[in-house]
């Protein structure tokens, strides 16, 4: 008999290596291949951002010609931002050299004290004002004394230093030229194979699941996309801001930094930084005073605030659905495998696993880790609280889910469920009987404190009562029901658990009850709830017989049958609808 378990303990640690050891392989395969990979998900999310554009102009140009169209539009823009930014930047070369005198004045007015922790700084800052033109050595004597040596002079062939000057101007650009060279051809074929491309990519992977893998590339593409178009009216509402911004302050070249702003927002976390560094450095060289930069500063601290607070939540509201210590999470690890393109590419990628996660079994590990839906559901959540032993704390989250939802919805949908999973879990000797009881009195509790403090703990005479099937929790479910019977002005009484039916009987005849409840509470069986209403039926005959079959679904009707045959006049699942049928029995 022990050998299934060990059995069972070894194919389950297998798993779990097989898992790490295909885990590894992916990453070293995404780490080594990066050269390969890199255009090609550059290619992919310029497809996602371009597809709803060729999609809209295909209906009158064709597929070709769409596709033609936005590629040369693309080019088009591309190019007139490059002649607009090469402009600016020659007309800043052509200016650098007059803020010469700026730079000289700051230095110099900045006093650092010569002793102390800073003394080390105002060292540094005196022989920089020493280089600087008029500046003077702290003793020229020594300077004559000590004459500056000759340059050594090395003589070497024309044609060697034309071949070192191309080697070193043109190595770090033909790189770069090539990886776009291939982005933009990758671009080209996936836009005009994009509908083959997927109808493979859904054989390959679907295996059968066409509609899953089909919902799975049509929700991913979706939110890339949205993300994409969301992110690029983000960044243009934050660079538009700041070129107009900087040219009211008056610092040069502000439609450079403008632009510059728009695209480094699109590198995370890092972009907005260094975008903001650049025009800082360059007011505090072109304006004489401190007031240009302390205004450069507030305009980018003004305008992180509002994009980062406002818009942003606006625009992007849950098109993203990842967490945002995923999304940081992410953007280090796809930083560490790629690089920069990594830390780009990181957000859109993470969408894409969260949507996997969301769509296949065996991947709900990362809409579990990355999605920002609810790790625990309300009833899960409670029930972890009541399990946690002197740290009832469940009444915050009792207090906040009434704030949203109606009291026989916070019954229905997480009290009812904590009560029968822990009932559950005592069958399967998962919980002990010590634990079980301190659940339930903490969910006693729990109904005790948001019970109204007007109403009647136990009338003397009740036309509706309620009675368990036979467990505690059967009685819990009851004492939910009382309280909304109460809650709508009607006087109702609900019968403890540990009640013979002898005595049963007699507080019915003694509340001279009319309608009478079966409270039943998986994982109570129906056997309980049939013995219940024979008894009744036997010994009542006239009192209408409810049977509460709390949370059950889908019952056999042969299971129905058996309970109507045993004297149930009405059925219910819901407490909501028990609420219902007993107030129309109550109007009779």
């Amino acid at each position: 008999m022990a050998m299934p378990p060990k059995r069972a303990s070894a194919a389950d640690s297998l798993a779990t290596l097989a898992n790490v050891v295909l885990s590894a392989s992916i990453v070293l395969a995404l780490y080594f291949g990066r050269e390969l990979l890199v255009p090609l998900a550059l290619a992919a999310l310029l497809t996602f951002m371009l597809t709803p554009l060729v999609t809209y102009l295909q209906r009158w140009l064709g597929r070709i010609g769409a596709v033609l169209m936005v590629v040369a539009m693309m080019f088009a823009a591309t190019g007139a931002v490059g002649w607009v930014l090469t402009r600016q930047v020659i007309d800043l070369a052509n200016k650098l050299p007059g803020y010469q005198e700026n730079i000289q004045t700051k230095l110099r007015s900045i006093q650092i004290p010569s002793t102390g922790p800073l003394a080390k700084i105002s060292k540094t800052l005196g022989e920089l004002k020493k280089e600087l033109p008029g500046g003077q050595s702290s003793d020229p004597a020594t300077a004559s004394a000590y004459p500056a040596k000759p340059a050594r002079v090395e003589i070497v062939s024309a044609k060697d230093q034309r071949i070192e000057f191309l080697q070193v101007a043109l190595t770090p650009v033909l790189g770069p030229l090539g990886t776009t060279a291939l982005v933009l051809l990758l671009l080209v074929f996936m836009l005009l194979e994009r509908e083959e491309i997927r109808n493979r990519m859904i054989r390959l992977v679907g295996q059968g699941r066409i509609s899953t893998t089909s919902r799975v590339l049509g929700d991913a593409g979706a939110r890339v996309s949205k993300y994409l178009l969301m992110l690029t009216v983000v960044n243009v509402t934050y660079g538009i801001p700041v070129a107009v911004g900087l040219y009211f302050i008056g610092v040069p070249n502000a439609i450079l930094w403008g632009a510059l702003a728009t695209v480094l927002r699109f590198i995370p976390y890092a972009g907005p930084w260094i975008a903001a560094a650049f025009p800082i450095l360059l007011s505090l060289a072109s304006s004489p005073g401190w007031m240009v930069p302390v205004l450069t500063i507030g305009l980018f601290a003004v305008l992180e605030l509002i994009s980062n607070n406002v818009i942003e939540p606006w625009l992007y509201g849950s098109s993203i659905g990842v967490t945002p210590i995923a999304l940081i999470v992410a953007a280090l690890f796809w930083t560490w495998l790629w690089g920069p393109v990594g830390l780009v590419l990181a957000t859109p990628l993470t969408v894409c696993l969260v949507v996997m996660g969301r769509n296949i079994p065996k991947l709900a590990f990362f809409s579990i880790v990355l999605s920002d839906e609810e790790a625990l559901t309300p009833a899960e959540d409670c029930y972890q609280r009541l399990l946690r032993a002197g740290e009832h704390d469940e009444m915050e989250l009792v207090d906040q889910y009434l704030k949203t939802h109606p009291l026989v919805e916070l019954f229905d949908s997480v009290f009812l469920p904590v009560v029968a999973a822990a009932g559950r879990d005592h069958r399967l000797g998962l919980l002990d009987p010590e634990t079980l009881d301190f659940v339930e009195n903490g969910m006693g509790n729990l109904l005790d404190a948001i019970s109204p403090a007007d109403s009647a703990a136990d009338e003397s005479e009740s036309w509706f009562c309620c009675v368990p099937a036979g467990a505690r929790r059967d009685q819990l479910a009851g004492d939910m029901l009382v309280q909304l019977i109460r809650q709508q002005g009607d006087p109702a009484r609900n019968a403890a658990a540990k009640m013979t039916s002898g005595a049963l009987l007699g507080w019915i005849r003694e509340a001279k009850a009319t309608v009478v409840c079966i409270s039943v509470l998986e994982p109570t069986s129906l056997i309980h709830a049939r013995y219940r209403c024979t008894k009744l039926r036997l010994n009542l005959p006239e009192v209408v017989i409810i049977v509460g079959l709390w949370g059950r679904s889908g019952l056999a009707p042969e299971e129905l049958e058996n309970l109507r045959s045993a004297g149930a006049d009405e059925i219910v699942t819901t407490l909501a609808e028990a609420v219902a049928r007993v107030k129309q029995r109550g109007e009779r």
